[in-house]
């Protein structure tokens, strides 16, 4: 794969970025970081950044105040670079522009990527995509800003170095950031830590509400939208409730099902590592990582989870993640 400085040849003048719909971490921080430093060392180029709106704990990432969030049909490109983007179907706001760009490059780390890009640079066996783009920068490149949003996507992607896809080289490459300079601690606790009281409340309410099944081998809540509006939630404020059911001693999965518009719910799910949780979405259609995936189905949040609850059992040993 070439670097990105190779990528921006001569007739590149306007480059388009775009990452996969509901943004996490690595996803909005990758992106940014390209976006910072192709402005940074080829200022001659145009850069536009498609994604759908961050939640708040994101936005102190520079240059996030400039994003596109929507599309009128008649944006258009020299080169389009998808960013932790596994598919098609994935792609954010900039799906029609991807599909009438000619020179077109996929950036990613996800199990069974199959992006139709015409360039490809897919390493699945690294902890996130932030990592992956890392590789294609010029150290020299970048500045504290830039690493700034690197390290927020391994971050996020890597439960702050606690999962297994955690590599050596991962953590030589987040104390090479932390040189350019920027407030790391600051970051983590904001990330992970810091929430609302609202956020507080909807937590404790999913917590309460949660249940074991299958001889306690799973842990799981669903969430409506009746009750989300109860407590004056919305989708930025339950983003926590599933890594807080994984965090429960002995379970194997954390299921999380809330409903996003009236018959249509989103699963997230968590495991122990005992469990392939992208196996496990990828029989209805989602996908995502061993220890993290997710996927949105048709139905009511109890329905849904319901249909997860008995997959993972009657699946069983298929769903058994690989050592």
């Amino acid at each position: 794969m070439k670097t990105i400085r190779e990528i921006l040849t001569n007739d590149v003048g306007r480059v388009a970025i775009a990452g996969h719909v509901n943004p996490d971490g690595d996803c909005a921080g990758s992106c940014m970081a390209l976006a910072l430093y192709i402005r940074k060392n080829c200022p001659g180029v145009i850069v536009d950044v498609y994604l759908e709106p961050l939640r708040p704990e994101l936005r102190f990432l520079k240059g996030t105040d400039s994003l596109i969030h929507e599309m009128t049909g008649e944006e258009t490109c020299d080169l389009f670079i998808l960013l932790d983007v596994s598919s098609r179907a994935r792609i954010g706001v900039a799906g029609e522009l991807f599909d009438k760009t000619a020179r077109t490059v996929c950036i990613d780390h996800h199990i069974g990527n199959d992006s139709p890009a015409g360039i490809n640079h897919i390493r699945p066996t690294v902890g996130s995509c932030a990592e992956v783009l890392a590789e294609l920068l010029d150290p020299d490149g970048i500045d504290a800003a830039i690493a700034e949003a690197l390290y927020t996507g391994i971050i996020h992607d890597t439960g702050v170095f606690q999962y297994s896809n955690t590599r050596p080289e991962t953590l030589m490459l987040a104390s090479r950031l932390i040189g350019y300079g920027f407030d790391f601690p600051h970051l983590i606790y904001d990330s992970f830590y810091a929430r609302t009281h609202r956020q507080t409340r909807i937590l404790g309410y999913c917590l309460e509400k949660s249940r074991l099944s299958a001889d306690g081998r799973f842990l799981s809540v669903s969430l409506s939208l009746e009750e989300m509006a109860r407590y004056g939630a919305v989708r930025d404020d339950i983003g926590e409730v599933v890594s807080q059911l994984k965090l429960t001693r002995d379970i194997e999965m954390a299921v999380f099902v809330y409903e996003t518009t009236p018959g249509f719910s989103k699963v997230s799910l968590r495991s122990s590592g005992r469990l392939d949780a992208n196996k496990t979405a990828h029989l209805f259609g989602g996908g995502g990582h061993v220890m993290a995936a997710g996927c949105t189905l048709p139905g009511s949040s109890e329905n849904v989870l319901s249909r997860i609850l008995m997959a993972l059992e009657r699946e069983g040993d298929s769903l058994k993640a690989e050592v």
